[in-house]
């Protein structure tokens, strides 16, 4: 049988009609399918978690059959209870649908602590951006009698000596001595 009279055959046209309705039966399927299990056009309201304790996060996102993962927690804020939402992904307002995960980073208990860097014999000009650069703010400068004028002599911090290696939270205030640039008597 040559190629032209297949084609052209009952039999061929038959299989082509068979294929088609099979093609069109089975993505008819598979698009109702879908619809059932992805719940189509079914959507939650993700609530706004900001400020909120984990527990009382977690009691809102079950009650909009949400998830909570706990994604991190970042840089103190104290702006915001310790331990508690600062931020969400999604965000709040947003539409998602049920049991979508919602990540959430946490406000940590405090800052977190720094090393002191050695400062002393280290002018003033220098000690301040190196200080500020980790996160620390200066406090309270003296002046003593030495020769070295603006030369860090000693470092605390809340009346207590600071020796290199110490760690301090971040944003502590540290105390400079300097030299004033007169001879010690």
């Amino acid at each position: 049988m040559s190629l032209i009279k297949f084609l052209t055959s009952k039999t061929f046209f038959l299989n082509l009609l068979l294929a088609i309705v099979a093609i069109f039966a089975i993505s008819y399927l598979m698009l109702k399918w879908l619809n059932s299990t992805t719940n189509h056009g079914e959507f939650e309201t993700v609530p706004d978690l900001t400020g909120t304790s984990i527990s009382v996060a977690k009691a809102e996102l079950e009650k909009n059959q949400l998830v909570m993962q706990i994604q991190d927690s970042a840089n103190f804020n104290p702006d915001y209870p310790k331990f508690s939402v600062i931020e969400q992904d999604p965000k709040a307002g947003f539409k998602v649908k049920r049991d979508r995960k919602i990540y959430i980073t946490l406000n940590p208990s405090g800052y977190r602590k720094v090393l002191v860097p050695e400062l002393t014999d280290r002018t003033f000009r220098q000690a301040k951006p190196t200080l500020e650069a980790l996160g620390f703010q200066v406090g309270t400068i003296r002046y003593e009698d030495n020769i070295g004028k603006d030369m860090v002599l000693h470092v605390s911090h809340k009346g207590q000596d600071i020796k290199k290696g110490d760690m301090l939270p971040k944003t502590s205030k540290i105390d400079l001595v300097l030299g004033n640039g007169n001879r010690p008597n």
